[in-house]
């Protein structure tokens, strides 16, 4: 386990990519990611056409903290919300098969984006958001300061959908995002990780973790089980 936990390391520190499955008492899927300030077009591309799944930024609960960014299931279930949108507490998130709350906050678009669907407008969002959140977690700067920041440089909705770690990480939740994040800190890289679902060629299923580790093996990508991570930061 050592081994495949350094090589991943290795790679990701370099703005290599790595691939995680979660387990088989979850998804049961392998995302493949990369360290989101290292995002160019042919990242982008790489993952539309390679996946299959959604693109999305798997961001730390602390860039979620520092930007103050609200959970989309907190922000829906709000009464006051409710009250003005009823349809909302129509679909009210309560039976997710592998999980009580979804990780999903709010979409973003770079303000010098187009329409913002394109490799290199994905690109531009995805690199720039991971830029600024090392900058400000860096710098110290306040909630005020970070709020006003992305506003300046980013809008809502988008087309980058943002996941937010749990508050306690993997201690809390053991889910793609929170080991996608778990990932850039062993790389010692801000966590901030661009990444997407693989799935079957014809999209009816998540690759299968044997047909994902061949695809590791011929793009030369160390590919991680959830529990590695978990090992790793000793969680039982």
């Amino acid at each position: 386990m050592e081994s495949v936990i350094a090589a991943a390391i290795e790679a990701f520190s370099k703005g290599n990519p790595v691939m995680i499955f979660d387990s088989s008492f979850r998804e049961q899927e392998t995302d493949l990611l990369w360290p989101a300030s290292c995002a160019t077009p042919k990242i982008i591309r790489r993952l539309r056409q390679d996946c299959g799944g959604l693109l999305f930024l798997a961001i730390g609960n602390e860039i979620g903290d520092l930007f103050g960014l609200p959970w989309l299931q907190d922000i829906h279930s709000n009464p006051k919300l409710v009250e003005t949108n009823p349809v909302l507490g129509e679909l009210i998130t309560d039976d997710l098969r592998y999980d009580s709350k979804s990780a999903f906050t709010l979409s973003l678009n770079h303000r010098k984006t187009f329409t913002g669907i394109t490799d290199k407008d994905r690109a531009l969002t995805t690199r720039r958001f991971g830029e600024l959140a090392s900058e400000l977690l860096s710098s110290n700067s306040s909630n005020e300061d970070a709020m006003k920041l992305l506003g300046d440089e980013f809008r809502t909705p988008g087309h980058i959908p943002l996941c937010r770690e749990s508050p306690g990480g993997l201690s809390s939740r053991q889910g793609h995002t929170e080991l996608a994040v778990s990932i850039a800190r062993l790389a010692g890289l801000s966590a901030c990780t661009i990444g997407a679902e693989m799935l079957q060629p014809d999209g009816d299923g998540a690759l299968s973790v044997s047909d994902a580790m061949e695809y590791a093996k011929n793009h030369d990508i160390p590919m991680l089980m959830g529990k590695d991570i978990l090992e790793a930061f000793k969680i039982n």
